[in-house]
């Protein structure tokens, strides 16, 4: 039986994003570390719901005695907090290993990990995954909410003031039939 294919799984180290972007850096300066966390992982919401990609935002424990954590946002994200002595760039390498096709079970269309870390980014290639840059990753982010407001914008104008202007044509011509019995 073929396994099916699941789309595109993007992997994010949290921290090295929150140091890398200027707004993440400014809001981690003055809010705390915790409120960038959570500008990131709004970003990333709207980010990966609009390209489809299953998303893991990683962010170390590296220093805290704690143990591992996954927070389950949507459908296509989560925030994981890694083990006490275990860093971002371990769990990133563990999933990209693990999600090699002759390994897993699942198979995924492509891993893209999201990172400015020059080490992280050879050995996330060195198993097939596709690598991102902190201001990579930024700039799609800010075309993707580019294109989600013009989307969103040109749904909201209609040309006029009824109702059946802002349905598309085909369902307009439904409609029709459906009200003359066709």
């Amino acid at each position: 039986m073929p396994r099916s294919l699941t789309p595109a799984v993007l992997l994010v180290d949290g921290y090295n994003i929150i140091g890398a972007w200027p707004c993440l850096k400014k809001t981690r300066d003055k809010d705390g570390l915790e409120a960038a966390r959570w500008q990131l992982v709004e970003a990333m919401t709207s980010y990966s719901s609009f390209q489809g990609y299953d998303t893991q935002i990683v962010f170390d424990a590296h220093y805290q005695n704690t143990c591992s954590n996954k927070e389950i946002i949507t459908e296509l994200v989560s925030v994981y907090y890694t083990d006490f002595g275990q860093t971002a760039d371990t769990y990133i390498e563990k999933v990209c290993a693990s999600l090699r096709p002759e390994v897993s079970p699942v198979r995924v269309s492509r891993v893209i990990v999201a990172t400015s870390d020059r080490a992280q980014q050879l050995t996330v290639q060195g198993y097939g995954a596709e690598w991102l840059s902190a201001y990579q990753l930024c700039g799609e982010v800010e075309t993707t909410v580019c294109r989600m407001r013009q989307k969103y914008q040109s749904r909201k104008q209609s040309k006029s003031r009824f109702l059946a202007s802002a349905i598309d044509p085909k369902a307009r011509q439904k409609l029709a039939e459906l009200r003359m019995g066709i």
